[in-house]
């Protein structure tokens, strides 16, 4: 009975984290969006030198790369909490 109200608990646990984590993602996408958003409005409105609109484009790929990745990660953790089977991803 213990074991099961602990695994039980543990389980609550990791839920609670994996969807603070969901938002956090999410905030963060959003964010992340936003500012590319502001990167494709820069390089539109303004006269630029082929450097600045280099450094642009260079800023707006790693945001893509970067928005990329934390969607992947924010299908996993719903995808996990969606299954039933959160548990707290421990990241190195």
């Amino acid at each position: 009975m213990k074991q099961s109200q602990a695994e039980s608990r543990r389980q609550n646990v990791a839920k609670r984290s994996m969807t603070k984590e969901a938002k956090q993602l999410a905030g963060l996408i959003a964010s992340l969006r936003k500012s590319l958003d502001s990167i494709h409005k820069e390089r539109t409105s303004t006269k630029l030198s082929g450097a600045e609109m280099g450094l642009l484009d260079e800023r707006r790929n790693n945001l893509l790369l970067t928005i990329a990745a934390l969607d992947d990660r924010l299908s996993a953790v719903q995808g996990l909490i969606d299954l039933g089977r959160p548990h707290i991803i421990r990241v190195h």
